[in-house]
């Protein structure tokens, strides 16, 4: 498959063959994954594949993804990690301030990021089908203990692969004219979202799986009518994490 029309034929896969992926797949994966842009080649990234059917089941439960992350094949936690840079620091008597601020800590998100998305494509190049658990953040301090996570990580997410049973269609994205545009931010341009709710609206009621009448305006203002997730800060900061600097 042309890499242009794997990319726009992405979907989220949450129905799985009990297929375990072979070693050399997740060789190539983890491979995939390693190679992705690092910002200053800090690589701020650890990966865990969670063979453990005990663990895997509770980190399932945690995310409120069980069906899906206890049957695809092959569950990966995606871990933002500067704790090398930290242990790189403290044996040469540094201080260790500058790896801790806001800057640095996003710095390892998107590396991870960049990782994870690189493993999806990968993926996804050999017909596997995957899905991002963000639910993992549902509880991070228990996903670290599970982990055994020391100070200066974070969990972002999980990453189901394995192949698909059965698929969605494709959800039709923003048009080009609502999130991008050259030289200056066009507010009211990218708010002009009429013609976008009526074409989703029209994928949710025509969807074989779990069709529903609404449309993106009402999902999101229902998405973000509370505060989610609120431990988040908290944790990050527990883990060492500046977040005001």
């Amino acid at each position: 498959m042309e890499v242009f029309d794997l990319l726009t034929q992405h979907v989220s896969v949450r129905d799985f063959e009990a297929t375990p992926l072979s070693a050399a797949t997740k060789q190539q994966l983890l491979t995939a994954a390693h190679a992705g842009s690092s910002s200053n080649f800090v690589q701020a990234t650890s990966i865990i594949e969670v063979q453990a059917p005990a663990l895997r089941n509770e980190l399932a439960e945690i995310s409120q993804s069980a069906a899906y992350v206890k049957k695809s094949g092959a569950f990966f936690v995606f871990v933002a990690d500067l704790y090398r840079q930290v242990h790189l620091l403290e044996a040469a008597g540094q201080a260790v301030a500058p790896v801790t601020n806001l800057e640095s800590f996003l710095v390892s998100v998107v590396d991870t990021t960049i990782a994870a998305e690189n493993m999806a494509v990968a993926a996804e190049a050999q017909g596997l089908g995957i899905c991002f658990i963000g639910g993992l953040r549902n509880d991070l301090a228990r996903v670290a203990e599970l982990l055994h996570l020391p100070k200066y990580t974070v969990p972002l997410f999980g990453l189901t692969i394995g192949v698909p049973r059965t698929k969605n269609g494709v959800k039709p994205r923003l048009p080009l004219a609502n999130f991008t545009a050259v030289d200056t931010y066009p507010a009211a341009q990218f708010t002009a979202l009429g013609d976008y709710d009526e074409v989703v609206r029209d994928y949710y009621l025509q969807r074989p799986s779990h069709p529903k009448d609404t449309d993106w305006t009402t999902t999101q203002r229902d998405f973000f009518a509370t505060l989610r997730r609120p431990a988040v800060a908290a944790f990050v900061k527990a883990q060492g994490f500046e977040l005001t600097r």
